[in-house]
């Protein structure tokens, strides 16, 4: 098992890509620290992830929001403290659907939409990822896997230019952070997915015609769209020691897009 002794702290955990994310871990061993900020869905999402642990896996619940600085350096300090590491960082927290409009063009995004997503998309990934740097550094290990998009390499039809600059952000912040932090052996990776059929993206994609749909499933080679496992299985190679010698790279998860 891959996760066996592994402390993962996984934000946006308890849905969506995170959630599958901390599934395969917990199964494989981790001991998982489900962050979210919304209580409802870690009261559902903890249970059912320990239920579905095996191997020594735990689950561990965590209310925080992820932009809130003060609240991601408690919760980093607090877990450090309690089990003595942390392995792995999984930065899941990020959207192009906390505006009302994802598909604005950059003539009707309004600045503060802008805003909204530049620091939705990039500022909680900088916060975890800040804080638990010295944590890695003192044990000279550590995996950081964060979600970028194909928005971000300008390949997404359907997102608007402020997504696209936050998950380009992402995926040149790891480029950089994996010259700073691969001396103290660390390693910070990504992956890029395209449409994801995770519970919030699925009523989007289901209010899309069919015409739409269909179009988006033919410039796919697998001919499908992707779900939230499909992201987890790719994010868990990263975080694992089968990618001990990747650092710096983003993956595309995008069935060939």
């Amino acid at each position: 098992m891959r996760f066996v002794n592994k402390v993962a702290l996984i934000t946006a955990a308890a849905n969506g890509i995170g959630r599958a994310t901390a599934q395969i871990m917990a199964r494989e061993g981790a001991t998982v620290i489900v962050v979210d900020n919304h209580q409802g869905r870690l009261d559902e999402a903890v249970p059912a992830l320990r239920r579905g642990a095996a191997h020594g896996g735990k689950v561990e619940g965590r209310l925080v929001d992820a932009l809130d600085a003060a609240a991601v350096d408690k919760v980093v300090a607090e877990v450090a403290r309690d089990h003595g590491q942390i392995d792995i960082l999984v930065n899941a927290v990020g959207g192009s659907t906390v505006i009302a409009n994802p598909q604005a063009t950059t003539e009707e995004l309004a600045f503060a939409d802008w805003q909204k997503l530049i620091a939705f998309n990039l500022d909680g990934t900088f916060l975890f990822t800040h804080a638990v740097i010295p944590v890695m550094k003192r044990r000279r290990s550590g995996k950081i896997v964060n979600l970028a998009s194909i928005a971000g390499r300008g390949l997404s039809q359907n997102s608007s230019s402020a997504y696209a600059a936050a998950k380009g952000g992402i995926i040149a912040f790891i480029r950089k952070l994996a010259h700073e932090l691969g001396p103290e052996g660390i390693n910070v990776n990504a992956i890029a997915p395209s449409v994801t059929l995770t519970e919030r993206i699925r009523p989007h994609w289901e209010k899309r015609s069919q015409a739409s749909q269909a179009e988006e499933i033919e410039r796919t080679p697998l001919l499908r769209v992707a779900e939230a496992v499909d992201q987890a299985n790719v994010i868990c190679f990263l975080a694992s020691s089968e990618a001990d010698f990747v650092t710096g790279l983003t993956i595309d998860v995008t069935g060939g897009v």
